[in-house]
């Protein structure tokens, strides 16, 4: 079986990663954290919720709890906060509230694993695990892809774009361009 390629190192800059050496690979240590994760750092950089969501003053909460097991290091952990979307329907801001748990085994040597399951496993590098992926991944999941200020918003009218919330009688008469040529028939007999 040939070796598989060491993962690279996680900055330890960033908010993101964790350092585990003093569990020291000993099963039962466990610690709890609470960080403020910068939104931005989610949301920017051409991710799925990048243009759907702004980062603008949101902070994420992670709650961590990292145990020391046989095989490697548990993380369980929940994101709280909000962001704030734009209405797919008005466009008018919306805020949307998040609450995500997530749990995943970082593995102290992948190289036991199957081939299959090493594709899909987290390792510990260097004793540091990096969380990011799997916050990102659980955050995607809790929002909606189609924000709506609310769930029976009419939107905008496709005519002139103005909010049909505020003005639900608002309407345009259309006509037909085939028929537009007899509307002036009406016009020259007095009607």
């Amino acid at each position: 079986m040939p070796p598989v390629a060491k993962p690279k190192r996680p900055d330890v800059r960033s908010p993101y990663v964790f350092d585990v050496r003093e569990f020291g690979r000993r099963p039962g240590a466990m610690r709890q954290f609470d960080r403020d994760l910068p939104a931005e750092t989610m949301l920017g950089g051409g991710s799925t919720l990048d243009g759907l969501y702004t980062s603008e003053g949101a902070d994420l909460l992670l709650d961590l709890r990292l145990e020391s097991v046989v095989e490697g290091v548990l993380a369980t952990g929940r994101v709280s906060g909000s962001l704030v979307g734009e209405c797919v329907r008005c466009l008018d801001p919306v805020e949307v509230e998040v609450d995500a748990d997530f749990q995943e085994l970082f593995y102290y040597d992948p190289q036991e694993l199957t081939a299959e399951e090493r594709e899909e496993a987290l390792a510990v590098v260097e004793e540091l695990l990096d969380v990011e992926s799997l916050v990102r991944d659980a955050v995607m999941l809790e929002l909606p892809l189609q924000p709506l200020c609310e769930p029976d918003c009419p939107g905008l009218c496709p005519e002139c774009g103005v909010p049909l919330a505020e003005d639900p009688d608002h309407h345009h008469d259309a006509v037909d361009p085939r028929w537009a040529a007899l509307s002036g028939l009406g016009a020259e007999h007095g009607e």
